[in-house]
């Protein structure tokens, strides 16, 4: 024992049905504004006269930020909650996006992308976190969390499909109208052109994420922590975090394995749309197929988080799933690979399919390693785990993006990438020891059994039993 006061589980009055459909609208309401600006971003910072350079300068501000306040930010998540630090995660973001639609000079846009990276890092852990402490306060640790997970992730894939879609679209269905771009920047002294449309309708959704959070993901009140708790209270849940892949090959296993999709998703997004402008002759029309196909790719993986919990039944266990997923995966980029020389029908046919293979099999993966996740981590350090996760597929993505744009082009990279997702897959052939627990409490002398003790921060749990028999869960 720590002698830490126990934390108590966010939301416990919410019945699980409640919990998942709140975690559902979050997940989607906060990945929707995001997605608005794919399909536009590059155009409008070049129509503000920006070079290649500082566009990708741009772009690198974001992810830098990103990757260095995941781990800082997640512990911030476990001492103050999560419903605040994701309230600050839309305020940030709706700031981004005005910056972003609005700003016509570079420190603008740097600061906007700046926040932006910000607010991801805010955002990676929590809504997730409250789920599954709301869940676990209503149906104990051994309740099923893959169909709440499944369905987020699917929530959230969805939303990227339809913002990519409706950012792409809306700039051109307003440049239908005869001198509509014209008085938007007659109006706005410039400020407003089409291409900013979706950033500045992204900020108005933020607003209704930031109220929907405030109202709906309730969470009883934390003992009071000021600058000095939070200060001392955020290094210690990342030092637990890091300890996690140290001391439990199960996390380890799951860390390494968001470091492979890391490397997947870095060649599949850096090498996809040369390959999709080459098909096509020009670069505009092969940015509209890349739209289309991104559109696609994040419908496979919502399909493939729907799948989730039936493949794992299929295969036995979460573990197995994983394995079967990342198989899925290194099968896509493998095909992706060896298509990557030829443009004829049957080639084409054969990479649009690995394409889809990547992405329905890296959204199979996500829900059962997450519940795999969830169920050997406490309240106390679920968030920093999250966020541990994500900051290993943050880096590897960056370092496998540089690799794949050193290479010479052609089938190594992708081949290069599907050997480490299947080096990924190879962890699971082998099941996991399970966490070792505290041994059983002595009986008093009285005859009386003491309570149960206070679980310390980041303490571990057996689900051995859970995972070898996941049709016994509770639903």
């Amino acid at each position: 024992m720590t002698g830490a006061p126990a934390v108590a589980a966010p939301g416990a009055g919410l019945d699980e049905a409640t919990a998942r459909r709140r975690y559902v609208t979050v997940s989607f309401l906060f990945w929707l504004p995001i997605s608005m600006s794919i399909a536009t971003g590059v155009l409008l910072f070049t129509e503000r006269g920006m070079g290649l350079a500082a566009i990708a300068g741009f772009y690198a501000v974001h992810s830098l930020t990103a990757a260095a306040m995941e781990l800082p930010t997640g512990g911030l998540s476990d001492v103050i909650g999560r419903r605040p630090v994701l309230a600050i995660a839309g305020l940030l973001n709706l700031t981004a996006f005005t910056l972003i639609g609005l700003g016509a000079a570079g420190w603008a846009i740097a600061l906007g992308m700046g926040l932006m990276g910000l607010a991801r890092a805010l955002s990676s852990g929590p809504a997730e976190a409250w789920y599954v402490d709301t869940v676990h306060a209503h149906a104990g640790p051994g309740a099923d969390l893959r169909t709440g997970l499944a369905r987020g992730s699917s929530a959230t894939s969805a939303a990227l499909a339809l913002g990519t879609l409706l950012g792409g679209g809306l700039p051109w269905l307003l440049g239908l109208a005869p001198g509509a771009g014209q008085w938007l920047a007659d109006a706005t002294g410039g400020l407003v052109i089409l291409l900013s449309v979706p950033a500045l309708l992204g900020a108005l959704i933020e607003v209704v994420f930031v109220l929907y959070v405030l109202s709906a993901l309730t969470e009883p009140p934390r003992p009071r922590t000021g600058v000095r708790g939070v200060m001392g209270g955020v290094p210690a849940a990342i030092a637990a975090g890091l300890r996690l892949g140290a001391r439990d090959a199960l996390i380890r296993r799951i860390l390494l394995t968001a470091s492979a999709a890391g490397a997947a998703l870095a060649a599949v997004e850096l090498l996809t749309p040369g390959r999709a402008a080459a098909l096509m002759g020009t670069a505009e029309s092969g940015a509209l197929v890349f739209a289309g196909l991104a559109c696609a790719g994040f419908l496979c993986s919502a399909l493939g988080s729907q799948l989730a919990p039936l493949v794992a039944r299929i295969a036995g266990s979460s573990e197995r799933a994983v394995l079967a997923s990342l198989a899925l995966v290194a099968l896509g980029l493998t095909l992706l690979g060896l298509t990557a020389h030829t443009m004829s029908a049957l080639a084409t046919a054969a990479a649009v399919t690995g394409y889809a293979l990547v992405y329905l099999g890296l959204g199979a993966a996500g829900p059962n390693e997450n519940d795999l996740l969830h169920h050997r981590v406490d309240a106390s350090g679920r968030a920093t785990a999250l966020s541990v996760q994500s900051l290993s597929l943050q880096l590897v993505a960056a370092g496998a993006g540089l690799a794949a744009g050193t290479l010479p082009a052609g089938p190594l990279p992708w081949l290069l990438a599907a050997s480490v997702v299947l080096a990924g897959a190879l962890l699971w052939v082998r099941r996991a020891a399970p966490a070792k627990v505290p041994p059983a409490p002595v009986p008093h002398r009285g005859g009386r059994e003491p309570g149960p003790a206070a679980v310390p921060a980041g303490q571990l749990h057996d689900t051995r039993t859970e995972e070898t028999h996941p049709h016994a869960r509770p639903t």
